[in-house]
């Protein structure tokens, strides 16, 4: 099932009424700032990262799924960054999302993947890896169909899968392994 977005183009020569087929995504509606350029790419405006960005699949349920945590679920934006580096077996990776606590330590490790994309074993073990770096008390995989979320300890050594993504307020007063501290690259 697809649904129809109207947006806002911010050419003179087409009209208000121009339309976009997106996939339905299983994340409460929200308007996404669009344009197209003068090659007819479709561009999304990302808050995060204050910047235009071409609109792929995965880029549609990242920004979703940022507009829904902020949103719906209290997550301050102001401590959530894209497309994050690090540096892991000497390689430049990049996470999708961080969400830092106050000290700007990493909490959580979001991880998106294109709707047609099924969320299986190797993306949990991607951002597993890069967790390896960061060490986050959190990790979330969505293809903005299906979205999980995980806690994870690291003293004694246990992840548990929550039922739903927690609101923010909920999540930073969830036992946090305070000894984890990113490693040093």
């Amino acid at each position: 099932m697809r649904q129809s977005i109207s947006f806002f183009i911010y050419l003179n020569d087409l009209s208000m009424d121009d339309t976009l087929i997106l996939p339905t995504l299983n994340l409460p509606p929200h308007k996404l700032r669009l344009r197209e350029t003068s090659d007819g790419t479709i561009q999304v405006y990302d808050p995060l990262r204050l910047k235009w960005i071409i609109l792929t699949p995965e880029e549609h349920v990242r920004q979703r799924f940022v507009a829904h945590l902020t949103s719906s679920l209290g997550y301050p934006s102001g401590m959530m960054a894209n497309e994050v580096s690090l540096r892991l077996n000497g390689t430049l990776k990049r996470c999708d999302t961080v969400l830092f606590d106050r000290m700007r330590r990493p909490l959580a490790i979001i991880e998106y993947k294109a709707p047609e994309v099924p969320i299986t074993q190797a993306v949990f073990e991607q951002i597993v890896r890069y967790n390896m770096v960061l060490r986050a008390s959190y990790l979330m995989v969505s293809n903005g169909i299906m979205h999980y979320c995980c806690h994870v300890s690291y003293a004694p050594p246990k992840v548990t899968f929550l039922k739903e993504i927690p609101p923010y307020d909920i999540l930073i007063n969830f036992p946090q392994d305070t000894a984890a501290t990113p490693d040093q690259d």
